[in-house]
Formats: C-alpha cells, sequence, structure tokens
C-alpha cells in the first residue's frame, strides 16, 4: 500500500524561494509507486496544498488534509524548509506532539544546530575538531568594538547567529567596517557571531544514516569568486566554482568523513545533513563550520551533486532517507 508523504516547503526567512527548489528536486525524485506525495506550502498566513489549481488548508490541530470528503493522514512529514520553522526545530516539535514521523533532526538537535554559537561550543567539547575564535553579540545586550578586537584579530566573519544562505553575512578587513557589518547582521536576527577569518580551502560534506550505517558523501570544495561564500555565489551560476568530488588525498578525505560522521552521531542527528570545514593553509588543521540539517537540493545544489558522484540516483537517495524515516520513528 502507498504511503502518504507530505512534503513541507515555504517557511518565515529569506530562504523561501530556494526552499521550494529544494522541494521541486526531492518531489520529482520520490517514486510514484511507492508514494504519496503532497506538498504543502508554509507561510506566515497560511498552512496548504495545491489541488488541481485550489488551495487546501491544513488542519493544524492533528495535521491532515481533506480532499473530495476524504480525509489525509500522513505516514510521514519529508522537511525542505531552509530556516525557520523546518530547521530551528519548531515543526519537529509540533510533529512530536502529533506522534507524526519526519526526515530531520529532531527539535532538539534542530535548535541547538540552527544557532550558531551553540553549536561551535558543543562542537568543540568533542575535541576532535578545531573551532575558530568567535564572539556572540545579543540584540539589547550592551557589547564593545574594543573588547571584541581585544579578543579577535581581523579580518574577521560576521553573521547572524541563526539564519542560513549567507543572508547578513559580511567579511571585515578594517576596524571601521566592523559597526555596519554588526548592525548588516542584525537586521537578520536578534544575535551576531563574529568569527575570526580561517584562510584555507572550503570543504564541505554530506552524512545521513540508512539502512541502520552510517554514509559519508564524496566531499565537495568550493571555490567562489567573491570575497567569500556568500548568498550571490551560492545561488548565482559562474560565480563559484564547486568540485564534487574534492581534489583531496586519501588521508585527508578519511579524516573529513570521520571527523563528520563523529559529530553526526554524536550530535545526534537524523536524515542528510551537510557539515562544512576549512583546511586551513599552511597548518593542514581542519576547522570546523556549522551544520546544516537542512542543505539546499535544488538540482544543482550541493548535496545531489554529492549524491550523483557516489553513483547513486536521487530517487534511490531519498527513497532510502524516507524509508529510514518510516522504520526507524
Amino acid at each position: 500500500m502507498k504511503k502518504n508523504i507530505a512534503l513541507l516547503a515555504g517557511g518565515y526567512s529569506g530562504e523561501y524561494v530556494i526552499s521550494i527548489q529544494t522541494a521541486e528536486t526531492i518531489e520529482k525524485n520520490l517514486d510514484s509507486s511507492l508514494y504519496n506525495v503532497y506538498k504543502i506550502i508554509i507561510n506566515k498566513d497560511e498552512w496548504y496544498h495545491d489541488h488541481v489549481s485550489k488551495k487546501i488548508s491544513v488542519d493544524k490541530n492533528d495535521f491532515t488534509l481533506k480532499i473530495g470528503g476524504e480525509k489525509i493522514k500522513f505516514d510521514c512529514v519529508f522537511i525542505a524548509i531552509h530556516g525557520s520553522p523546518g530547521e530551528d526545530g519548531r515543526i519537529q516539535g509540533y510533529l512530536d506532539m502529533l506522534h507524526i514521523p519526519y526526515s530531520t533532526c529532531n527539535s532538539i538537535v534542530s535548535a541547538l544546530t540552527f544557532n550558531k554559537s551553540y553549536c561551535n561550543k558543543v562542537v568543540k567539547a568533542f575535541n576532535v575538531v578545531n573551532i575558530a575564535n568567535s564572539e556572540h553579540l545579543i540584540k539589547g545586550e550592551p557589547y564593545s568594538m574594543g573588547a571584541i578586537l581585544d579578543v579577535l584579530k581581523l579580518p574577521v566573519f560576521v553573521k547572524p547567529n541563526e539564519s542560513g544562505s549567507s543572508l547578513g553575512v559580511s567579511k571585515v578587513k578594517h576596524v571601521e567596517e566592523l559597526l555596519p557589518a554588526i548592525e548588516k547582521a542584525f537586521k537578520e536576527d536578534n544575535q551576531v557571531l563574529i568569527e575570526e577569518f580561517i584562510e584555507g580551502r572550503e570543504l564541505t560534506i554530506g552524512v545521513y544514516k540508512a539502512n541502520g550505517y552510517l554514509h559519508a558523501l564524496p566531499a565537495t570544495e568550493i571555490v567562489s569568486k567573491n570575497e567569500f561564500f556568500d548568498y550571490e555565489a551560492k545561488y548565482t551560476p559562474g560565480v563559484t566554482n564547486e568540485i564534487t568530488p574534492a581534489k583531496i588525498d586519501n588521508k585527508l578525505k578519511e579524516q573529513l568523513e570521520s571527523k563528520a560522521m563523529y559529530i553526526y552521531r554524536h550530535l545526534n542527528c537524523r536524515g542528510i545533513v551537510r557539515m562544512d570545514f576549512i583546511l586551513q593553509r599552511g597548518s593542514n588543521k581542519l576547522f570546523f563550520l556549522e551544520v546544516n540539517t537542512m542543505p539546499g537540493q535544488s538540482e544543482n545544489s550541493i548535496v545531489p551533486q554529492q549524491v550523483r558522484a557516489s553513483g547513486r540516483t536521487l530517487k534511490e537517495f531519498y527513497g532510502e532517507l524516507l524509508e529510514d524515516c518510516l522504520k526507524n520513528h
């Protein structure tokens, strides 16, 4: 019997459009002979499913749809929302209360990994990878430029603490650029993270669990023509060269995979996550950047590139993720 799958897209953040593109890729690659897929758009005003050019609202009391007199209940929810409420743990908490399985990390893990500063502190305690020096600012709390510069050396990255797709991120090379960068980041979030710049190669790797085993996808090296891998570099063709698989030796490949899988296990992740690292020039030390618990998956995004480089099809990959969700939750 075919399973009913709710595919959630949209969200409340500036990543809404990217989420729609991710959901389109996933929907196109879910096996229609096994799953009835209902794409549900979530925004601040409504949750709805488009059915024959008619919007059908979700009953939030039990997360069901009523189509043609039939009440549709869901066997699993495939979350494709970047940012809030799909990546910060909010939708997961709601689904947990309704006892509906979903494809991503749980609410606690999602909330932790979405907060870059808190996640860095936890990963640092694992003592398996380096973390850049940083300062954490909270809107309304006083801060001092002098105190920040006493702790951190320029250049630094200033970024919203809870935001994706590099929205509101600045690279600061000169003292006079710091305050405008902080103000820019505060427009995106109530918390700001300031991190020392680590010069080196940017490497990112997908990790997921299926059939009871952890799997690491082939790593990607990101080479941006911009100052850093910002929103334009991520989503404008030709601005970034994404090399998949990354041209790295076996020793570094094994190190990257083992550290990423260690972090995945010890953060208690689920589903597909993508972890970003910097290989520091000169020292060859790996620095952890962040965990993306709902990485972008439009057709040419990094995770689909890595899946194809592994020799798998997206249909096989998404099928494995769904079956793991259905069996184990």
